[in-house]
Order: structure tokens, then C-alpha cells, then sequence
């Protein structure tokens, strides 16, 4: 799960949780679910290299928000793998930051967010197979979606609905039609009956005389 502000401590645990699954089934889906909004670039693009880098196919789930770098994040999952809740939100945005110092280190810092908003441009336009030019104008401010909207401009491939209850019952039944009946493979002990229970013997006890 990715919940809550993206920093440098939990993309050291979704790294760690993203490796430890491939090393146990590189061929098994893993779902991160999201629910962001946003935080460190850094940390985010830490875990985004690290979602490319395993072979584990990745499916992302936006539950409630995916703001900012969480947005990119549900945007790299597999394609036809990003999902959305019917009521979440999502919100794309270029990337924010301040600093304080000489005119030559903030000339330094404002040339690095420069760079960093251009590589976001990039990342986003190849998820979402839009232009850098589109992709640029609609990030130049907040800008919020809902999952519809999302889906069209192509950071997730479903919404999904809530199951009615005709679908719940079907998957009930079907998990009722393959339940495994292991009940013969399980050895069975037959509880002793009062006829094949052995009477305890009477012990009659005599009284001893003790010689003086």
C-alpha cells in the first residue's frame, strides 16, 4: 500500500516490499494500492525506477486520491492493470518546491526543477501515450479529474463499479463450486462407544492382619 505523504521513509518500505515479492514470484501480479496526495519527487521517482525495474507485473488501485507524484505512480502501472474507485480523485500538477540562499544556488535550484518538470513531462506523455506539449499545458496548474476523466486521458484503464448483489452471488456460488472436498484425505478416528469401552475390573480389597 502507498497511503499517505510520499517520503524518503516509505519509499524505502515500498522498495523493499516491491523486491521481496518479485524474489518470491517474479511471474505474479503485485497491487499497490494509492491513496496520496503526493509528497517528495525524489522518493516518488525512487519508487516509480524501482516499479520498471522488477518483472512482476504491477497493477495500481487509486482508493480515495492520487495527487501529484501519486498520480504518476498509478499511471506506471501495467497497461490495462491502473485501476480507480468510482469516487476517488486524481490530480496531475508540475512539481513545487522552495528554497532559500545566494542568487547563484537558487539559479542553481530553479535550473533543477526545470529539469525535473520536463522529465515528469516526459513520464507522464509515455503512461499516458498523450504529447509532452498536451501533457505540459495541463499540468501547468492543479488540475483535478475524476476517474472518468482520468481514464480518458489515459492515466488509468478502468473504473471500478461496485458489484451488484446478482454478482456477488454469482461469485459466491462459483467459489461454492470450487471449494476442494478434502473431507477423504482427512483421516477420521472412530469415537469409542460405551460397548467397545473395556469394563473396569472390580478390585476387591481384603483387610490384612499384621502380625505382632
Amino acid at each position: 500500500c502507498l497511503m499517505g505523504v510520499v517520503t524518503d521513509e516509505m519509499a524505502s518500505l515500498v522498495i523493499a516490499q516491491l523486491l521481496y515479492l518479485q524474489s518470491q514470484n517474479s511471474r505474479k501480479t503485485i497491487h499497490i494500492y494509492i491513496n496520496s496526495p503526493g509528497g517528495s519527487v525524489t522518493a516518488g521517482l525512487g519508487i516509480y525506477d524501482t516499479m520498471q525495474y522488477v518483472n512482476s507485473p504491477i497493477a495500481t488501485w487509486c482508493v480515495g486520491q492520487a495527487c501529484s507524484m501519486g498520480s504518476l505512480l498509478l499511471a506506471a502501472g501495467e497497461p490495462g492493470l491502473r485501476y480507480s474507485l468510482p469516487n476517488a480523485r486524481i490530480m496531475i500538477h508540475q512539481p513545487s518546491g522552495g528554497v532559500r540562499g545566494q542568487a547563484t544556488d537558487l539559479l542553481i535550484h530553479a535550473e533543477e526543477i526545470i529539469k525535473l518538470k520536463e522529465q515528469i513531462n516526459g513520464l507522464y506523455a509515455k503512461h499516458c501515450k498523450q504529447s509532452i506539449s498536451l501533457v505540459a499545458d495541463n499540468i501547468e496548474r492543479d488540475k483535478f479529474m475524476s476517474p472518468n476523466e482520468a481514464k480518458s486521458f489515459g492515466l488509468i484503464d478502468s473504473v471500478i463499479e461496485f458489484p451488484t448483489v446478482t454478482e456477488i452471488e454469482d461469485i459466491n456460488i462459483k467459489d461454492d463450486e470450487d471449494d476442494l472436498d478434502i473431507s477423504s484425505d482427512i483421516p477420521t478416528k472412530k469415537m469409542p462407544t460405551p460397548e467397545t469401552v473395556p469394563k473396569k475390573t472390580d478390585i476387591e480389597l481384603t483387610p490384612t492382619t499384621q502380625k505382632d
